[in-house]
């Protein structure tokens, strides 16, 4: 634990010296509840909340899939890397702070879309619901997490770019985060269960308001976490032999 806090304290670091990667993070988020959220749905406390928590989920899954799969991809290209990943303490620490780090700034990226939400929409949460939807975003975002390690560790870096831009908007809006819930058009509605954002959506729509979370998103949340997790570690691997033996 103490060399992930190591390896997690590096890369914040290293995030903090060019901090336009965690406002381009932030971005996309804060920019659709200004334009869909606050003007289309910011009077309805109801239709608020659970639009604000879909943009929450919207920016851990950006955070996730930028900050690993084009970080991780760029980091490889660097000499420094080379130099770390020689060194005797595994992969793990690496893995886990990264992962701590991405939560952080996961974090710190979903304080302008709260902000808005608080002081531009009627949107309401109470102090345990608040405390809820903190634990499943945490929750929710180790899917993107875990694919963003594994785009990063499969691909260069101008492909993990591109592989990251043609994957986030199907997933957002295939996962119904651009609906409100249960009123979804009828091909969203029939393949949303099925995505990643759709689990970690309604997560969040339980802990923040009255919803039913359906046992197929869960299920297939879990999936996508088990089966993306397998295919980071068979990068990283992969990748550790062609460039190491």
């Amino acid at each position: 634990m103490t060399l992930a806090l190591v390896h997690a304290r590096f890369q914040l670091l290293e995030t903090i010296r060019i901090p336009i990667a965690l406002i381009g993070s932030a971005f996309f988020p804060a920019a659709s509840m200004l334009f869909f959220v606050v003007p289309f749905a910011g009077d309805d406390p109801v239709a608020a909340t659970f639009a604000t928590a879909a943009m929450v989920t919207f920016s851990i899954m950006v955070s996730g899939l930028f900050t690993y799969g084009v970080g991780v991809a760029d980091d490889r290209a660097q000499p420094w890397d080379g130099y770390v990943r020689t060194l005797a303490a595994g992969a793990g620490p690496r893995f886990a702070g990264r992962i701590l780090a991405g939560m952080a700034m996961s974090l710190v990226s979903l304080i302008p879309v709260i902000a808005i939400g608080a002081l531009f929409t009627q949107a309401t949460v109470s102090a345990g619901g608040f405390l809820l939807g903190l634990g499943a975003v945490f929750v929710g975002a180790l899917p993107f997490t875990l694919m963003g390690l594994a785009i990063g560790y499969a691909l260069p870096l101008k492909a993990a770019l591109v592989v990251c831009q043609v994957i986030f908007f199907p997933l957002a809006f295939g996962g119904g985060l651009m609906s409100s819930p249960d009123q979804a058009p009828g091909f969203i509605a029939a393949i949303a269960p099925y995505l990643p954002t759709r689990g970690a959506v309604e997560l969040l729509w339980a802990a923040v308001g009255d919803y039913a979370i359906q046992p197929l998103s869960l299920v297939m949340l879990a999936v996508w976490t088990a089966v993306a997790g397998a295919i980071a570690v068979w990068a990283y691997r992969r990748d550790e032999g062609r460039r190491f033996r």
